[in-house]
């Protein structure tokens, strides 16, 4: 009889991806893949994310859940592997004693080899896996895919090389390494012959695609090659870096109907004193000269960006600069985080550090802000007419939902519209008006 495998993955795409992998690895092992929470798996794999605190917190009730349910005897074994695995691998096994295993993301390039060794008890299996480093990751490879089957994410590169002040990710994933173009492209072209109508390409840094391995910049390279794979519709950008945003980025960008004209460009901070405490690239007049760059070349283009409030020496002047800068750019999507120090990481040993109860404070002074240029922004797409992926129905509304190029799946707003629509097809869709809550939009097919 097949061993039943449960699954739980967490944390960012670039994690899902991963899961993805393992995914397809325990299924072409003829295990077959299971609801953790309801079908008796013989093991849960736990796919942990390690970036902040909350995403921490959120991976330990995740082993602590399955923890309750293995003492209750309705799953077997726990593996816990990933981002805070790698990170936390002897810390778990000595806090969890219900975890059976413990490994880093290394061990996503051979997970039949490890479950297989939990279940039959191997004594091996039980102790952190030292040799389990994050450049053994699988950056290729077979998926399983756990999005809708007319989107995906293609990742393009792992690991980060920028070494952020206040960012972990360089220590549990490792340097910055591109997927060669070749692969990077068998994979795209694939995943389109399985029903993918967009791409969502990721990495730590999408904009320093390929400067590792070619020695040089290739993601316009890779864009061109990209949108001449019939039956792909849309491309998107996801974590961009504002100091590699070139002038031939935007060019392409701008040219090629299949990139959609939306940009994920984390900036994290404008003051000069911010960015150059946490070694962010690039000033704050550089970050405008770029944004206004973006907004020349495609005046359409949704723009998303995260920040941090509460970074290490952040001045109420600091703050005040941001919040001003927000004001003053009214980015269609933007995300705020309360900063929380990192384990290792430069920033959290800097003098300074702000109480988390500011930090909480200026992020709902932020988010405030934020909600109002939001259905300000909603507002000023009535009565016009966009391209809409269906996505799914609603039944208590009876109407479609579904995304424009404003919107990339799991983390942007929605559109509700009328019509007959099938999921996973386009269509032209007048907007009519703006949700209560001010984010989504509310058309009919056209």
């Amino acid at each position: 009889m097949a061993e039943k495998i449960g699954f739980v993955s967490l944390g960012c795409p670039k994690n899902q991806v991963d899961g993805e992998r393992m995914l397809a690895q325990l299924e072409d092992a003829g295990m077959q893949i299971v609801d953790a929470l309801t079908d008796g798996a013989d093991a849960v794999i736990v796919n942990t994310c390690g970036f902040i605190d909350s995403a921490k917190q959120e991976s330990i009730n995740a082993v602590l859940e399955m923890a309750q349910l293995k003492d209750e005897g309705k799953v077997g074994k726990i593996i816990v592997v990933g981002c805070m695995a790698q990170k936390y691998r002897t810390e778990i096994l000595e806090q969890f004693p219900e975890a059976d295993a413990v490994a880093g993301l290394g061990a996503a390039g051979d997970i039949v080899t490890l479950a297989r060794s939990v279940l039959k008890n191997d004594a091996l299996a039980h102790t952190a896996q030292d040799d389990s480093s994050p450049e053994a990751l699988p950056l290729t490879g077979k998926r399983l895919l756990t999005t809708p089957e007319h989107w995906a994410y293609l990742k393009i590169a792992d690991g980060c090389s920028n070494r952020c002040a206040y960012c972990a990710i360089p220590s549990i994933r490792g340097p910055f390494r591109s997927v060669p173009m070749e692969e990077v492209l068998l994979e795209a072209r694939g995943l389109v012959e399985g029903g993918v109508r967009e791409l969502i390409l990721i990495a730590q840094d999408t904009t320093s695609y390929g400067l590792d391995i070619y020695g040089e910049l290739r993601l316009t390279n890779l864009l061109r090659a990209l949108c001449k794979i019939d039956e792909l519709h849309w491309i998107r950008l996801l974590y961009c870096y504002p100091d590699r945003v070139t002038p031939e980025l935007l060019s392409v960008m701008a040219s090629e109907p299949k990139i959609i004209h939306y940009m994920d460009l984390p900036l994290q901070h404008i003051s000069d004193s911010v960015l150059t405490r946490i070694n962010r690239r690039g000033s704050s007049a550089d970050i405008r000269h770029v944004l206004a760059e973006i907004r020349t070349a495609m005046p359409d283009i949704a723009l998303r960006t995260t920040f941090i409030t509460g970074l290490p020496g952040e001045s109420e002047a600091d703050f005040e600069e941001l919040h001003s800068f927000i004001k003053e750019q009214k980015f269609e999507r933007l995300g705020v985080f309360a900063y929380s120090p990192q384990e290792g990481t430069p920033a959290a040993e800097m003098p300074d550090q702000a109480p988390e109860e500011l930090a909480e404070e200026r992020l709902d002074i932020l988010m405030r802000t934020q909600n109002d240029i939001a259905r300000a922004n909603a507002e000023l797409m009535v009565g016009k007419i966009l391209e809409v992926v269906c996505e799914d129905y609603d039944g208590y509304t009876d109407m479609n939902i579904g995304r424009s190029h404003l919107d990339a799946p799991e983390i942007d707003a929605c559109v509700y519209f009328s019509g007959n629509a099938r999921d996973g097809e386009y269509y032209s869709v007048k907007i009519l008006g703006v949700s209560d809550d001010g984010y989504d939009l509310v058309g009919k097919i056209v």
